[in-house]
């Protein structure tokens, strides 16, 4: 009786055992198959992606730069104008997803205050080093206009205008400002908004007539290399310095997207290469698409580096993905 009750007791114990190691076995099992759940997980995308732009040749070619190398992998970039407070706004409401054409010094009256909230996000800088002021043609600098604030010595010879470029533009503001204010004497003065290609067109005009004229310009823009210009200096810093370009998207895309907002934060520019951009579709009149397509497909060199660590929307290597895109 006492040694059938032992072996009762050994028996159980044993079962208990092998119920402890089998729970055991199961759990490490468990933890080996995680890993393989989470490498499964689908990762977050937004697919649809609404970048906005102002029709400044440069930002719009970089615009259709973006938008080729993110259709190639699987998004849906669509590329939609606005005037610099409109998209601004846009931006801060959610309504855009991103712009690449954030010039953080002459904007920022307009930005600071999102900026800070945190409504826009800044990606990074994609530009470093760039300008943006009043410029003239270089005849009338030898006459002895070297500074905004030498405008006015001259004031008959310029009729007292300064040509900005697009309404709601920010060069424009900072020049209503100095009208406003009477900065360097420029009370009486009138800022002539238009557009970009009409400003270059009277511009060219003026050139060739030997006609004083002062005017918004900018760097990287094929203007620097076809006209005949000099930037103006600024002693008091209306126009603020040390310009850069950087990428702004609208709050939270970096959570809903962190693979696009990757690829967005690491696409940097160089000046020059931009000047071409804009050198085949403005100066040349070419599709934006068809410079973005030729531009991508000659240059994958350049655009690794932005994809490094970036996928598809289907999670497959975006790098492999762009070259296949363009093979055969």
């Amino acid at each position: 009786m006492t040694i059938k009750v032992k072996r009762s007791i050994a028996l159980a114990l044993v079962v208990v055992m092998l119920a402890a190691v089998g729970g055991i076995l199961a759990a490490c099992g468990d933890q080996q198959e995680e890993p393989q759940q989470n490498e499964g997980t689908e990762m977050k995308v937004q697919k649809n992606l609404k970048f906005g732009f102002v029709e400044w040749p440069g930002v719009t070619q970089k615009t259709y730069i973006l938008k080729e190398i993110l259709d190639n992998l699987g998004y849906n970039v669509e590329a939609t104008t606005f005037t610099v407070p409109i998209l601004i706004q846009g931006l801060s409401t959610g309504d855009v997803d991103v712009f690449a054409g954030g010039w953080m010094v002459t904007m920022a009256p307009m930005l600071d205050k999102h900026l800070e909230s945190g409504a826009i996000e800044d990606l990074g800088t994609n530009i470093a080093e760039c300008d943006y002021g009043p410029a003239v043609p270089s005849y009338v600098w030898e006459a002895g206009v070297h500074s905004i604030g030498d405008l006015d010595k001259f004031a008959d010879k310029f009729d007292r205008e300064y040509y900005g470029i697009e309404p709601g533009n920010d060069g424009n503001e900072v020049m209503m400002r100095a009208v406003e204010n009477d900065t360097y004497g420029l009370g009486d003065w009138t800022v002539l908004e238009s557009s970009t290609s009409a400003m270059l067109a009277e511009v060219k005009k003026a050139q060739e007539a030997g006609d004083w004229i002062v005017h918004s310009a900018w760097a990287p823009h094929w203007m620097n290399v076809e006209l005949d210009l000099k930037y103006l200096e600024d002693p008091e810093k209306i126009w603020g310095e040390n310009e850069r370009v950087d990428t702004l998207a609208r709050k939270g895309l970096s959570e809903d997207d962190p693979n696009v907002t990757k690829f967005l934060s690491q696409f940097k520019v160089e000046s020059e290469t931009q000047s071409g951009w804009i050198m085949e579709f403005d100066k040349k009149g070419r599709d934006p698409q068809a410079v973005a397509e030729e531009w991508v497909a000659n240059n994958l060199d350049t655009v690794n580096p932005w994809l490094e660590g970036v996928k598809t929307v289907d999670g497959e290597d975006a790098q492999k993905a762009l070259k296949e895109a363009y093979s055969g």
